[in-house]
């Protein structure tokens, strides 16, 4: 049985869903806790699955991006004004809606490319060990609603 660590972030993001019948399809926001889960069958040589700080050092710039940023939908057609006046803050999901579901699959993919790529660097205070994997990605969007994404096998 794999070891298991889970990291939080969180970022206070906002979003639209132009498909939705009720109040969501309106400019709204989220405080969202991110949890990363990583594994490893093996512990490293300080008896650790990886540092945590590992996870932050990947991907807690590109996450810093969804902090106080509006996720649309690019076939919305707010979307091009919104990004001319916001710019940068204004992230898009290619014609879908950025449900909290595509965010979690939308993190999941650039952390475990992060990961790999932070795995593959010779200047870091904190080596990644062969073999570690990222498990899920789970993004809370209320205290008591989450969505999550893993890679099937």
């Amino acid at each position: 049985m794999p070891y298991r660590i889970c990291k939080s972030l969180e970022v206070e993001n906002g979003h639209m869903l132009t498909k939705h019948p009720d109040k969501c399809r309106f400019p709204h926001g989220h405080t969202r806790k991110v949890e990363f889960v990583i594994e490893a069958d093996e512990l490293d040589g300080n008896e650790m699955v990886c540092d945590f700080k590992i996870i932050k050092d990947a991907v807690g710039e590109w996450l810093d991006s969804f902090d106080h940023a509006m996720c649309m939908n690019t076939a919305d057609p707010a979307y091009a004004d919104f990004k001319a006046r916001y710019g940068d803050r204004v992230i898009g999901f290619e014609n879908q809606d950025p449900t909290t579901e595509l965010m979690a699959r939308t993190i999941f993919d650039h952390t475990e490319n992060a990961l790999a790529a932070y795995a593959a660097r010779t200047d870091t205070r904190y080596p990644l060990q062969p073999g570690v994997r990222l498990v899920r990605v789970r993004v809370w969007e209320t205290s008591s609603s989450w969505a999550e994404y893993e890679k099937s096998l």
